[in-house]
C-alpha cells in the first residue's frame, strides 16, 4: 500500500500556435492566446516575434480580454 502517493494525472496536450522570438540569442515564446498585441514583441529582449506551433499541454485563458476565436 501507498500512502500519500498521489494519482498520475494525465496531461493533454495538442499543437498550439506560438508566437518566437527572432533574436538568435533569445529562445522567448508566448502562446497565441496570451498574446499581449496583435503581433507582439519579445517580452525578454522586444525583438519581432514570428507564429509558429509547438505541442504544448492545454491551457485556457479565461481572461475577459482575451477574444476566443
Amino acid at each position: 500500500m501507498a500512502f500519500g502517493r498521489k494519482k498520475d494525472i494525465e496531461v493533454v496536450t495538442e499543437e498550439t500556435k506560438v508566437w518566437e522570438c527572432t533574436s538568435d540569442g533569445c529562445n522567448a515564446w508566448v502562446r497565441d492566446n496570451f498574446k499581449s498585441s496583435e503581433t507582439p514583441l519579445c517580452p525578454i529582449c522586444s525583438c519581432e516575434m514570428r507564429q509558429g506551433i509547438k505541442l504544448l499541454q492545454v491551457v485556457v485563458n479565461s481572461s475577459p480580454k482575451y477574444k476566443h476565436s
